[in-house]
């Protein structure tokens, strides 16, 4: 730990970073990515599976310890100050998701679709928790547990439910892509429901206290391995129960193996308890180990966790850029370019390569950021203007 920055919260962020690249490349250049879903177990391979499903990692641990930055940003500014930078900061975010964001997965600077994702969900948690660090640290930490080990209680209730929800509870819990026209001939996709991740945020706010100067180290690590250990026992008891946690249960498959995959196959949208207990646990975990990481190649996954926002902008655009040069490079032409409505318009569902070429492609964009993301770090380090705060 140092006064400024704590590493091992910088180096699980920059790790989750480096695996979300991951599924992107996957959406961009797998040759199956427009065919099929990788965690259909009727039609997947492990590989693929596993491919898509550590990914599942980045999202709530991203969020999760956005929030415990959150408190400690806190610790450093009065209520009033910090109110004001996540009111600002989250409709910061919401307007890059929109503006920034969605234009570069689609390259369609037209909008003829805006999908609020994983940057909307930071966003609006982040205006929510603007209003809640007001409360007392009790209170949030109820809230944020209500919404996360609560909110599976609806899956009942929406089960049964057979007509269209709506645009306000799709956008509050239910939406799992979605679609909303807002205009002619574009419209609205909601991916990610924000009450569930806020409830993440305000639950990675109250873990911030145990980082505070006056905990021991040794109180923190015992603190992160009991909390993570029970996560991942209450998800095993839950799972194995199928009756709690998660909309889909897990079923005997062909195998043993199909068997474990359909049991950590868990619903993201929204994140299920299940969902979360499985991957903020053993995030929880890999703190506890990783507070003195020193070695040169932590120091580098360490680079991308401080400067996450920046390199999650970068990331989409090179992934996209490198994908319409693999377009052209594989034969495709102009008449092959999708419509406006398309989320992607160089994206042939013939385009691409196995996974083993998927792999190669992400340590490539991978490799391209580190050098960028370096210099704008070491410029954050060096500069203190208020705006490298928001990106």
């Amino acid at each position: 730990m140092s006064a400024k920055r704590i590493h091992s919260i910088d180096f699980l962020r920059g790790l989750v970073m480096i695996l979300m690249a991951l599924d992107h490349v996957r959406d961009f250049f797998h040759n199956g990515a427009m065919q099929g879903n990788p965690l259909d177990l009727n039609t997947t391979t492990p590989i693929l599976f596993f491919t898509r499903w550590i990914t599942h990692y980045c999202a709530p641990v991203f969020i999760f310890l956005s929030g415990t930055s959150i408190f400690l940003v806190g610790e450093r500014k009065s209520k009033k100050q910090l109110s004001y930078f996540l009111l600002t900061r989250g409709l910061w975010l919401i307007a890059a998701e929109i503006m920034i964001v969605g234009p570069g997965w689609t390259f369609d600077f037209q909008y003829h679709m805006i999908a609020l994702q994983v940057i909307w969900a930071i966003g609006i948690s982040m205006v929510i928790m603007g209003g809640l660090i007001w409360l007392p640290y009790r209170v949030i930490f109820m809230i944020g547990f209500l919404l996360v080990f609560g909110h599976n209680l609806l899956d009942p209730v929406e089960a049964l439910h057979k007509e269209p929800f709506g645009f306000w509870w799709d956008l509050l819990h239910r939406g799992n892509f979605v679609f909303y026209p807002y205009a002619d001939g574009r419209v609205l996709g909601i991916f990610y429901p924000f009450a569930p991740w806020a409830g993440v945020m305000a639950l990675g706010y109250c873990l911030g206290k145990i980082f505070a100067a006056d905990v021991s180290e040794s109180h923190r690590k015992m603190t992160l391995i009991k909390t993570g250990t029970g996560l991942l026992i209450l998800f095993v008891l839950l799972r194995l129960s199928n009756i709690y946690g998660d909309p889909h249960p897990w079923v005997s498959q062909k195998n043993i193996l199909y068997t474990i995959l359909s049991f950590i196959n868990l619903n993201k949208y929204p994140p299920s308890l299940l969902y979360l207990c499985l991957t903020i646990g053993p995030a929880l975990i890999l703190l506890a180990f990783t507070e003195h990481l020193k070695s040169k190649q932590s120091h580098v996954v360490m680079v991308f966790g401080r400067v996450a926002f920046f390199y999650y902008l970068l990331h989409i655009y090179l992934i996209h850029l490198l994908c319409i040069g693999v377009f052209y490079i594989q034969g495709f032409g102009d008449k092959d370019i999708h419509s406006q409505g398309s989320p992607f318009l160089f994206r042939p569902s013939t385009l691409g390569y196995g996974l083993g070429g998927v792999y190669l492609m992400w340590i490539l964009v991978v490799i391209l950021l580190y050098p960028i993301c370096k210099k704008y770090d070491l410029y954050k380090q060096q500069n203190k203007k208020w705006w490298l705060s928001y990106v």
